[in-house]
């Protein structure tokens, strides 16, 4: 797994879809002169959103060359400050209530274990610090989550799976911490770039987009997939964005 995110850094670290967004303005509003640690930083892009108000920012990510990729984008735009960790989601390499804001944006479904990620946030955050959330939601209708989570898989092996909210929120209040915001977004999702992210075979993607044609329209429309007569164009996945509080 190591190797296939060092292949990515490069890729996560240019991804127009990772590096702007309401989202992640939001994101930043709510680390303002907190200490914060972004969890799966990827290509930086959190990390440098919130480098210009927290007080003190610490990225981390399981990948040196996954770190190296984020530093060098965080540095040429001007966040010099911020800390870079190597460390497991799954096993934070930091202290008990070391941090007021832990963020973790469109990472969790790539997790082996995320109740016990859900834990070590709930560890490392300080009493009455926040955990931010945003990733992949699942689909309340079994069919067009089997669907997407077949689609997801194909263009990337590592992708684990995408929660409900009902589960999100049930991680969460195993782990001692209470939702205190929630909503969900659309991400439009261009099939050039999201599946060439990935660096896919050009029979992994005629396979997979063929896998896509043949699903049921109903599969489809849950994700306002836009198809011609030769391509896949795009579809649109949903996010879960929550703000969860330590008890």
């Amino acid at each position: 797994m190591t190797d296939v995110w060092s292949e990515r850094a490069d890729a996560y670290r240019e991804s127009e879809a990772h590096r702007q967004g309401r989202d992640l303005e939001l994101f930043a509003e709510w680390t303002a002169g907190k200490t914060v640690l972004d969890v799966a930083t990827g290509g930086g892009h959190p990390a440098l959103a919130f480098a210009s108000i927290a007080h003190r920012v610490v990225a981390c990510d399981l990948t040196e060359p996954m770190l190296a990729a984020a530093r060098a984008h965080v540095r040429s735009r001007g966040g010099a400050s911020v800390e870079f960790v190597a460390g497991d989601a799954g096993a934070l390499p930091f202290r008990d209530e070391a941090f007021d804001v832990v963020a973790c944006r469109t990472a969790a479904h790539h997790f082996a274990d995320v109740a016990g990620a859900v834990r070590q946030i709930h560890r490392v955050l300080r009493p009455g610090g926040s955990l931010l959330l945003q990733d992949i939601l699942g689909h309340d209708e079994a069919d067009a989550n089997a669907f997407i989570l077949e689609v997801e898989k194909r263009r990337d092996p590592s992708h684990v799976r995408s929660y409900r909210a009902a589960e999100w929120k049930a991680f969460l209040r195993a782990a001692g911490l209470t939702v205190m915001d929630d909503s969900v977004i659309w991400k439009l999702r261009e099939w050039n770039e999201w599946t060439g992210r990935m660096r896919m075979t050009t029979e992994a993607r005629r396979d997979l987009e063929d896998f896509v044609r043949r699903a049921p329209e109903r599969c489809r429309a849950a994700f306002d997939f836009q198809l011609t007569r030769d391509a896949v164009v795009s579809f649109n996945d949903r996010q879960v964005l929550i703000r969860a509080d330590r008890d």
